[in-house]
């Protein structure tokens, strides 16, 4: 079933004879709840995002980043895992409920509520779903030239942008991006591409060296015609542990920007959003 086709069995199933009969529900809304996941990887020294394009209206042939409507039974994570795996064909990709979206007006065909949620990927794990006969067609996208999107998932993308950047200060949330075996130039260049801005090179190896969160491993990997340069791994599983505060990107013997981050601080913080 497709989703316009989905939709209007939805809508139908709102408008029953016994709703409209009861007075007491005549001004109460019960609106269609959706989640929406804006997808972020890095390809080719650039932050890119995942669309699809739409295939009915609204917005026919708009971009939109990925999602649709909760199934029966399902928890709000459970249906983002649901449509994010339905797109990508990956499972155990980092997911975060990020803001909920309600304005009576972002829908036009009716009152819709989202849930919005981002999800980090290495490049070399995901690419977007082959396009099957009948199926939208999705296609990675530079965050800096981003089509004209549907409803109002420009606004849900500059909020994930955000709450990215601001994730980097208080977790080690930048290796979702990176591959197993990294140099400390590539984790560098996550964190510049994500924040936009360049990055001193001798303090941030500093920092991330003095965090005690790598493992330098027994191999190296040629970058331009320098000398190899060093591989390490995350010590840890690559969930959010630590952060390097880029406020503070100045060289000082005793700065102590890197603290370890209290998983349950980013739970709460997440929450209280909502």
């Amino acid at each position: 079933m497709d989703h316009q086709s989905l939709f209007n069995m939805v809508l139908e199933s709102r408008q029953a004879p016994e709703r409209a009969a009861d007075p007491r529900l005549m001004h109460v809304e019960t609106p269609l709840v959706t989640v929406d996941i804006v997808v972020f990887t890095i390809v080719e020294k650039s932050l890119n995002v995942l669309l699809v394009q739409r295939q009915t209206q609204p917005y026919q042939g708009y971009w939109s980043i990925p999602g649709g409507f909760i199934y029966a039974g399902e928890t709000l994570e459970e249906s983002a895992a649901r449509w994010l795996r339905e797109r990508t064909k990956v499972d155990d990709i980092y997911l975060e409920q990020l803001y909920t979206f309600g304005q009576p007006e972002r829908d036009p065909r009716a009152r819709v509520i989202t849930v919005t949620y981002y999800a980090l990927i290495n490049s070399e794990k995901l690419k977007p779903a082959a396009q099957q006969e009948g199926e939208a067609a999705s296609h990675w996208f530079e965050l800096a030239e981003l089509p004209d999107l549907a409803f109002d998932h420009k606004t849900i993308v500059e909020r994930a942008v955000r709450r990215l950047k601001q994730q980097l200060k208080t977790t080690g949330i930048a290796f979702q991006l990176l591959p197993e075996k990294f140099t400390l130039t590539e984790l560098q260049r996550v964190y510049e591409l994500i924040l936009n801005r360049s990055l001193d090179k001798r303090n941030f190896r500093k920092k991330m060296l003095a965090s005690r969160i790598l493992t330098e491993i027994d191999e190296t990997k040629m970058e331009g015609y320098h000398r190899p340069a060093q591989l390490y791994v995350f010590k840890q599983h690559p969930t959010p542990a630590l952060g390097y505060d880029t406020d503070t990107d100045e060289d000082d013997e005793d700065d102590e920007s890197i603290a370890p981050h209290d998983p349950s601080a980013l739970f709460k913080r997440s929450s209280a959003e909502l």
